[in-house]
């Protein structure tokens, strides 16, 4: 019985000199670890708890679609895209400019026609420009007056010394209305010139006048261009005027007159 726990006891002394002999020397010649850092937190978004006070309620699909079908009667919930049909009017402006593109393509207009249309513009920008000038086209690209017809010599007259109340009676006394009114509006142009309102000149147009008197009696400009219109129409164009348009205008030259007359001023003011 001794001898069976003296065996055990050398075999136990035995192990632990084993384990010492294996374990002691790593354990002495390990370095201390450092301690790890804890791991960083992380953000965890946590769902908001339900609202339980208030409960849902759910329409039933009948509901729904009753209000779908009480919106959709309304004019304003109507998307209905509208085809716009084009008029009689714009199918003729398309097919007139579809023409026009055609023509401007085609060979006859890149030779001869090309030409012609450039001349016509040419000729359409100089006019609006003599207009804007007021250049006075009817005497420079009308006809002559016919003199032989007339008793009446219009290169020597001088508005100064002709006696108006004498060759006005006889024109009109021979029915020569064209000629009665060129003298009523020479007349008028030596009141203008008595008054200070324009200055005369024999190679002056008559848009000169119109120029001169609108810059010192704005209010007169229309009447005066009026009848310088009608004047330029009747004499230039070589125009019968018939006893009732030369008592119209002959009224126009004379209510013009006194009203631009001294004694017709003063009574204004």
């Amino acid at each position: 019985m001794r001898k069976a726990n003296t065996s055990r006891l050398a075999a136990t002394g035995l192990g632990l000199g084993v384990w010492l002999a294996l374990v002691a020397p790593a354990a002495v010649g390990a370095a201390p670890r450092p301690a790890p850092h804890p791991a960083p937190a992380r953000f965890v978004a946590h769902a908001l708890p339900p609202d339980l006070a208030t409960p849902a309620q759910a329409r039933p699909p009948a509901a729904v679609q009753a209000r779908l079908n009480e919106l959709g009667v309304q004019r304003e919930f109507r998307y209905a895209q509208v085809e716009s049909q084009p008029s009689a009017w714009d199918l003729f402006w398309a097919r007139f400019w579809r023409q026009v593109a055609r023509w401007l393509s085609s060979r006859s207009y890149q030779g001869f026609w090309k030409w012609v249309l450039y001349a016509l513009f040419i000729g359409a920008a100089v006019f609006i420009v003599l207009k804007l000038l007021q250049v006075d086209l009817t005497a420079a690209f009308g006809r002559a007056p016919r003199r032989a017809a007339l008793d009446y010599d219009t290169a020597a007259e001088n508005i100064h010394e002709l006696d108006f109340a004498t060759r006005l009676r006889e024109a009109e006394d021979t029915g020569n209305y064209r000629l009665a009114l060129r003298l009523g509006y020479l007349e008028l142009l030596k009141k203008l010139t008595d008054q200070g309102l324009i200055d005369w000149q024999p190679d002056k147009t008559n848009h000169a006048y119109l120029r001169e008197l609108a810059d010192r009696r704005p209010a007169a400009r229309a009447p005066f261009g009026e009848l310088t219109r009608q004047f330029e129409y009747v004499w230039y164009g070589e125009l019968a005027l018939p006893a009732a348009g030369y008592r119209q205008a002959r009224a126009a030259q004379q209510q013009l007159g006194q009203q631009l007359s001294p004694a017709s001023r003063r009574a204004a003011a």
